[in-house]
């Protein structure tokens, strides 16, 4: 959440500075992952003005905060809430992160490319609509695909501090790729206990393991070799990520992740939205909200971002951009592809 919150912020700067009529004040509340405080953070944001809303940043949330975005008709553009659920029968409401389904599928058919005849384990967290929704998708393409799924562990938010009842149940079933629809939390104590029980499967994640490099306290070296799909590499080498990576280290001290990518993504995307839009000035939230959703579910809006070029959007709320699957080699992303 700090994450794509500070991504936000650079991007809100940086369109400030430039002087032109759209200015922008970004206001953030914490929901804390959870569906009921991010109803009241949203009701805080609208009793303070806010015309547009970023978020939520995760999909539980995000589910609850959309039905009362859509209800109110305020435009939404969550950086990375995605699941499905986000926006199935929400005109108004449009993600920036790939939607769970993308995900599931993009890895699965990527393992069946590349790994082929592999035994396939997955490990993921059945309380939350994010991974569960990557693991349904994951294994309807896997079994689509003739793919070998030998073994499921599943965990809840209370028991993501052991998992050696999971670990042991993929070795045991000789599982060679291990795949993880989590955030990089949990992930980090998988690598960290499978390392220990000598246990070296390929790893493969999502988006949501997207910043385990830069965890403080986390040993890189267990990492090596693990593979992600995600849309954004900080080493990545073109300017405008090199420029944004600098600004980042520099105001926080840490090397940004694909969240705060998403973050900047979202702001840049209402702003060149904005500027297509007539009349903007004194539209009221109905009618910006109305302008907008017309202007990103119309198929031929396109942003060129962090996370992806010439970006655009379905009516459904989904972003059209090509995913990127990564290695992490020597303790930096390189290009599996």
């Amino acid at each position: 959440g700090k994450a794509a919150m500070n991504g936000a912020q650079i991007a809100v700067d940086e369109i400030n500075a430039l002087g032109g009529p759209i200015q922008f004040e970004l206001q953030a509340e914490d929901d804390q992952a959870d569906p009921e405080l991010g109803v009241n953070a949203y009701h805080k944001l609208l009793d303070d003005g806010a015309q547009i809303i970023v978020g939520s940043v995760t999909s539980g949330s995000g589910i609850a905060v959309s039905a009362e975005t859509y209800k109110d008709r305020v435009f939404t553009l969550t950086p990375s809430g995605s699941s499905v659920d986000v926006i199935s029968g929400k005109d108004n409401v449009f993600q920036v992160c790939f939607s769970d389904p993308n995900q599931g599928t993009g890895s699965a058919d990527y393992i069946a490319e590349n790994f082929s005849g592999a035994k396939v384990a997955v490990i993921y967290r059945n309380d939350d609509a994010y991974s569960q929704g990557i693991r349904d998708t994951f294994v309807a393409e896997a079994e689509a695909k003739g793919m070998s799924i030998v073994y499921q562990g599943t965990f809840t938010k209370d028991t993501q501090t052991d998992f050696s009842v999971q670990l042991a149940g993929a070795q045991n079933a000789g599982a060679d790729v291990l795949f993880l629809p989590i955030y990089y939390q949990p992930a980090s104590v998988i690598l960290a206990q499978a390392a220990a029980m000598s246990y070296a499967p390929t790893f493969f994640g999502v988006d949501g393991m997207d910043g385990i490099l830069a965890m403080e306290g986390f040993d890189t070296s267990l990492a090596e070799g693990v593979m992600l799909l995600t849309p954004f590499s900080a080493d990545a080498e073109d300017e405008r990520t090199r420029n944004f990576v600098k600004k980042y280290n520099e105001l926080h001290g840490e090397t940004p992740n694909q969240f705060a990518a998403d973050g900047y993504d979202c702001m840049y995307a209402i702003y060149e939205a904005c500027l297509e839009i007539e009349g903007l000035a004194g539209m009221d939230s109905a009618a910006l909200c109305d302008a907008l959703s017309a202007k990103f579910g119309s198929g031929t809006f396109k942003v060129d971002g962090l996370t992806g070029k010439d970006m655009t959007w379905k009516k459904t709320g989904e972003i059209d951009k090509a995913p990127l699957i990564f290695k992490v080699e020597n303790g930096a992303y390189v290009d599996a592809q």
